[in-house]
């Protein structure tokens, strides 16, 4: 009993956090900084920041970035909770696990910070190698900070509309735009699914007859998405979809847009700058 309602609040809050993770079109919806501007700017800003951080060598300025980050996000009514919730797991903290051999000496040879043994084996970690490592994650971190701070205060459709204005090929803005709505009915089916499976078979179901169960679900998801996705698509073409993603009253760009756009360009070129002075 406590490992089935184990696994399916397991189940059912993986469920919830891809829900807000993925459609948190409320804070898009708000009166904020960001969601104020031009997505086509934005959007550009946003990849020059991505570009100074991928480019900076320096602890500092990356902190200065995601500094500005934070406040951008203050600034559009983010929780900050709901924000650092969604950055600093999953691609941060997995690449923190990455990251982590590289601090020692086998892998980064330097100036000793600690050593210990593990089973008769000495580790040290290099200065070299820990300042490598941090700023490793700290690139990861503020880069995936930016995206999804992107994300969050640009409609889904606006932001597909500006792949497409900086010439992304249609057909990865289609596929993009298909996924994006598959989500929505693939929670669904997961949550229906589990709700159905419970009513009717409980909480003591024995792992042979448990398998089957998932292994007919699997194949019957397989084959209601294989039979969905041909008629969703006769009906958006019978309904003059041409793969173009079309906005009511288009875009409209203003001085704020531009200062923003120059203030990430000038950060950008100052980076490098700083970064062939180093070298």
């Amino acid at each position: 009993m406590k490992r089935s309602r184990f696994i399916e609040k397991s189940l059912m809050g993986t469920v919830a956090f891809l829900r807000e993770s993925v459609f948190a079109d409320d804070y898009a919806a708000k009166k904020g900084f960001l969601q104020a501007r031009d997505p086509r700017f934005k959007t550009a800003a946003v990849f020059f920041l991505v570009l100074s951080v991928l480019f900076s060598r320096d602890i500092p300025a990356i902190a200065v970035i995601y500094l500005i980050t934070l406040l951008s996000a203050g600034c559009s009514f983010i929780n900050p909770v709901f924000f650092l919730s969604r950055t600093w797991f999953f691609i941060p903290f997995f690449t923190l696990f990455i990251a982590a051999p590289s601090v020692f000496s086998v892998f980064t040879p330097g100036e000793p910070l600690a050593s210990f043994r593990i089973g008769g084996f000495l580790l040290q970690i290099t200065r070299q190698g820990a300042a490598g490592a941090l700023i490793f994650f700290s690139r990861v971190l503020v880069s995936v900070s930016l995206c999804v701070l992107l994300s969050l205060t640009t409609k889904h459709f606006a932001l597909l509309k500006v792949l497409r204005v900086f010439r992304v090929p249609q057909i990865f803005v289609m596929t993009l735009g298909m996924c994006y709505r598959y989500i929505f009915l693939f929670i669904g089916i997961i949550q229906d699914t589990y709700t159905a499976m419970k009513s009717r078979c409980g909480y003591a179901v024995s792992p042979v007859k448990g398998q089957r169960i998932v292994a007919w679900n699997i194949a019957t998801l397989w084959q209601r998405s294989y039979q969905m996705q041909s008629r969703v698509y006769d009906a958006m073409l019978s309904r003059g979809y041409t793969g173009e993603t079309y906005l009511y009253g288009g875009f409209r760009a203003g001085v704020r847009d531009v200062f923003m756009l120059a203030a990430a360009a000038v950060i950008f070129f100052f980076v490098l700058w700083q970064t062939y002075c180093s070298s």
